[in-house]
Formats: structure tokens, sequence, C-alpha cells
């Protein structure tokens, strides 16, 4: 089996577990389980979820203990999506392809719903209590939550997006703008893979969490890189956002080679710092190689 078939397989297979984890459409509550389950069934790589079972599977980790996580995650990065889209922000109407969820339920049933699936992620990943078969699994679920709430609260996630929102428009340094990009984005591929290493029982996270942060901002300088060089029909959402709303990008300040060259750098630390760890890392080199030339 190659890559592509590969990811294809551990993407579905993370889309199950998600699927098994959202709110029943019912009650009089019945419309926000549908704008969050819109929101969450848009579709979307599922890489973070993806990463968390790779690096629990990797590390020796065996059952459903990872599972509410997995869909905890990506709950909570949907929720940031969300909330990014809506007009006090960045004002977009398309996202993976499909209406925004304010365009489709209105402005204040989407700020609603972000809402309601953080909460509602973490509701999630406590039912990983009741999968932990001894008083160590206990430990390691109890872990992996604080590691979820510092990851993706103020020093992490949300910390980000506040430095990032506050500086809209605005010429930025280099260090604040590392600092939005290891917070708005690499938060939560470092929070996913030690998630995922946390739980299989490696209790040594400083070379994963260095390799999330590598992997996190190439993403993000890729994403800056396409929103300059892509189309709305191959991205799935309005391209030339960044230069419209005037925000500072690696683009904008290193030009589109040198930004090249840093998704690069850091993919090409993120794959050494891999090969330190045990088992078959074949899969998560690639899928790291894979996001230098990502075109969506």
């Amino acid at each position: 089996m190659n890559f592509k078939e590969k990811l294809k397989e551990k993407t579905a297979c993370a889309e199950q577990v998600i699927v098994s984890f959202l709110p029943k459409e019912q009650g009089f509550a019945s419309h926000m389980a549908e704008a969050m389950n819109y929101s969450m069934q848009a579709g979307g790589k599922r890489l973070r979820p993806v990463f968390m079972a790779e690096m629990y599977s990797l590390l020796g980790g065996k059952g459903e203990l990872v599972c509410p996580f997995m869909a905890a995650m990506e709950m909570i990065h949907t929720h940031s999506l969300i909330h990014d889209d809506l007009p006090a922000l960045d004002n977009d109407e398309y996202r993976r392809g499909k209406k925004t969820t304010h365009v489709v339920f209105g402005e204040s049933a989407a700020i609603l719903a972000g809402d309601a699936l953080l909460n509602y992620a973490y509701e999630t990943a406590f039912q990983a209590f009741e999968l932990a078969k001894d008083e160590k699994e206990l430990r390691r679920v109890a872990e992996a939550l604080k590691l979820l709430g510092e990851k993706t609260g103020i020093r992490g996630m949300l910390g980000g997006q506040g430095a990032d929102v506050e500086n809209d428009g605005k010429p930025l340094e280099k260090d604040m703008l590392d600092y939005i990009y290891e917070n708005k984005t690499a938060a939560l591929i470092e929070a996913s893979l030690m998630i995922g290493a946390v739980l299989a029982g490696a209790e040594d996270l400083d070379k994963i969490e260095q390799m999330g942060s590598c992997v996190g901002i190439a993403f993000q300088i890729q994403d800056d890189i396409l929103d300059v060089t892509s189309n709305q029909e191959e991205l799935g959402k309005p391209v030339g956002s960044d230069d419209k709303n005037h925000k500072t990008t690696y683009v904008t300040l290193e030009g589109i080679e040198k930004a090249g060259e840093e998704v690069k750098r850091r993919t090409d630390l993120a794959v050494e710092l891999l090969e330190g760890l045990p088992g078959d890392k074949e899969f998560l080199r690639e899928l790291f190689l894979s996001l230098c030339t990502r075109r969506k």
C-alpha cells in the first residue's frame, strides 16, 4: 500500500472515530447540534487526530483509549475555524469547499456552535476515564487532559489567536509572527503528538513537542504560500484573504522563495527528530514531508 492509500485509510478511520462522538440532533438544542455537526462533517484532512493515533500506535499504544481525545482534538480545531471565519475576524464565506457556518446558520448560531464544540470537546475527552483499564492508564488520561487544556488555552491556541486578532492589519516583527504561528497553529499539532505519546506511556515529551512545533509552523507557512499561489477551487476556501485583511505572513516578510525554504528546513528537522523514536516511522515521515508540497 502506498502513502496516499495509507493516508486515505487512516483518515477514514479517524473520521469514523470523530462521527461516533458527535452530539445527537434532538431536543430543544437540536439546532445547535446541527450547526456543530455541519462544521464537523464538512470534511478536512483530519490531520491532528491522524497524528495522535499514529504516535499512540508508534509508541506501543493499543485499544481505544486514544479515541475520545482524537474526536476532542478535531472538535477544538473545528471550533477555531468556525470563529476564524466570522465577520468580526476573517469574514470568509467558504471553508473546505462549503459555505461557512455563519453563512448557513447565521452569525449568532455560529458563535454559539463554536462555543459548544469547545466545551463538548472536553466532555468527550473525559470519556477516556471510562476506558482506562488500571491506575496507570487513569494517570495517563489525566496527563493528556492537562496537555489538552494547556495547548488549547491562553498559553496555546487561544493565546495565539488573540495575538493574531490584536495585531490584525498591523506590520509585525518576526518574533511576534513566530509567537502567533507557534500558538495559533503549532500548539494543536504539538498537543496531538504529545497526547498520543502520553496515552501510550511516554514520559519524555520534549523532542515530540519540538517535532510538533516544526510541523505546525511549516504547515502554517505553507498555508501562507498557498494563499498567494493557489485558487479557491483547489484550496476549498477563498485565496488572497491575507492580502485582503492586510495580514503580515512569512510570505510578506520573507518572500515566497525564503518562505518555501523555511517550510523545508522545519520539516526536515521534524523528520530528524522522528528518526530518534522506535517503531515503524515510515507513514509519519511521509506525512511530514507531504506537508511541504501540499496544494490544499
